[in-house]
């Protein structure tokens, strides 16, 4: 791994966790892991199946492969759609080898260290070593649009953002601007994937070797080198490097950072999706897992206080009231969502207030509220220094064995002595805590979230 800039390449963090919290990203048994064929096999039965065709690239017959159930967007205002493509084949050596040679990595933005942030990786596709430069210019800008959106709008902080480089023989991507356009890119990005116009498939594979580059990865962008409409969302796919989901979209497209915006409303805030797919069809399993389709009705939600029964009858940002709003999940009947038309419905449109409260929590599962420029295994004497950065708006507070230094409150650079470590010889701990003040959280389960903790041993 090649980092650019001043980064230290030893940024991977020792042990951290980078798996998905437990829960799946679709009810059961819409999409659960177990049940995916089937889910999708029910759910492409209540609209036209996508003729079988060939994915771009590896050398394996496509057929022969397993099939990778994907979402994919016919328009920017439109609802999204599911289908399948051939899953791609493992790496060949040479395959390998090439990209062991490839893929220098640039911080776009950086914000603490990745053990304590959610870090986003771009990788770009389509282009070639003299556009690699373009390529970081349409990372930061499809950044800028998608934390636009809130919550990413008020969490920018808890983010660092890495630019993976990905060298193409040939500029831009198959399928642009017509089918029987074929270009030669380092991960095979091509639209007309499965013979759907606006999907933009990629090896992900290949995906899979390029985001190990980056210091850390919880969250996957590819960008096609293209300024034609369409993307992908591949949100069961299974990565060793941590990160759960892979989005592509149009680096050239002024509407398609939406596309990733969505995908991560799966990815990061376990959500489902909102919409149906506009023929009979009506949901009899169990209620689902997710935190924004339930067969619950209004009334029923409040009395059992479950599901967003804390967030009914509250105005939602999205448009109108929070409610049971029928139809989700794929089904037209048998679920309700929280509102009428949020963006896990329709691409252009505003997370709802459950949806928000989600996508903070997915958050914070993967970021701290404040970082400290020394690592808490680090011996600290009682006239050391101590620093904390807290998220904005969050209020550090310091204790002493336990015991708060209340004259210490919001106070980011303190030292031991002042905050009352005694001069005896013996061994003391120091604890910061922080706690993101929001009130888009309200569920206490996820409340629990957005407080993190720091502790020093401290010899007095």
């Amino acid at each position: 791994m090649r980092i650019r800039a001043s980064v230290r390449t030893s940024g991977r963090a020792q042990g951290r966790d980078r798996g998905a919290p437990p829960g799946h990203r679709r009810p059961a048994p819409l999409r659960t892991a177990a049940a995916v064929g089937a889910a999708f096999a029910a759910a492409l039965a209540l609209t036209a199946a996508a003729p079988a065709g060939a994915a771009p690239a590896p050398a394996a017959d496509p057929a022969a492969r397993p099939a990778q159930p994907v979402e994919y967007f016919t328009g920017p205002g439109g609802h999204p759609r599911h289908t399948t493509v051939p899953a791609s084949a493992p790496l060949a050596p040479a395959a390998r080898t090439s990209i062991a040679a490839d893929g220098d990595v640039t911080p776009l933005v950086q914000n603490g260290p990745v053990a304590d942030k959610l870090d986003v990786v771009f990788i770009g596709d389509g282009y070639t070593a003299g556009q690699q430069e373009d390529f970081h210019k349409a990372a930061r800008a499809k950044w800028e649009k998608m934390t636009a959106v809130e919550p990413y709008a008020s969490y920018t902080k808890l983010f660092n953002v890495w630019a993976v480089d990905a060298v193409s023989q040939d500029s831009g991507v198959s399928g642009d601007p017509t089918q029987d356009v074929v270009r030669n890119t380092a991960l095979g990005s091509a639209f007309f994937c499965s013979n759907t116009e606006r999907l933009l498939c990629v090896d992900t594979a290949k995906v899979e070797a390029y985001a190990a580059k980056a210091p850390a990865a919880d969250l996957v962008v590819v960008l096609g080198h293209s300024s034609k409409y369409g993307g992908a969302g591949y949100n069961d796919v299974s990565s060793q490097v941590g990160y759960d989901g892979i989005a592509t979209a149009s680096s050239d497209n002024d509407q398609s950072d939406q596309i990733a915006v969505h995908e991560t409303g799966h990815s990061l805030g376990k959500l489902a999706d909102e919409y149906d797919y506009g023929q009979e069809g009506t949901y009899t399993g169990p209620e689902p897992t997710e935190s924004n389709l339930t067969t619950l009705g209004a009334d029923a939600m409040k009395s059992q206080q479950k599901k967003w029964y804390r967030w009914l009858g509250q105005e939602s940002p999205d448009g109108g009231t929070v409610g049971a709003y029928e139809g989700g999940g794929y089904y037209e009947k048998g679920l309700n969502r929280p509102t009428d038309n949020s963006i896990m419905r329709t691409l252009g449109r505003e997370f709802n207030l459950p949806g928000r409260e989600a996508m903070i929590a997915g958050f914070h599962r993967h970021a701290k509220t404040l970082t400290a420029d020394v690592p808490t295994g680090q011996p600290l004497a009682r006239s050391g220094a101590l620093r904390v950065t807290p998220l904005p708006g969050a209020t550090p507070r310091w204790y002493v064995d336990g015991r708060e230094a209340r004259a210490a409150r919001g106070a980011t650079t303190v030292h031991p002595a002042a905050l009352g470590v005694p001069a005896d010889g013996r061994r003391h701990t120091v604890t910061v805590r922080a706690t993101d003040p929001t009130d888009a959280v309200r569920d206490p389960s996820l409340r629990s979230l957005l407080t993190s903790e720091l502790s020093w041993r401290v010899t007095g």
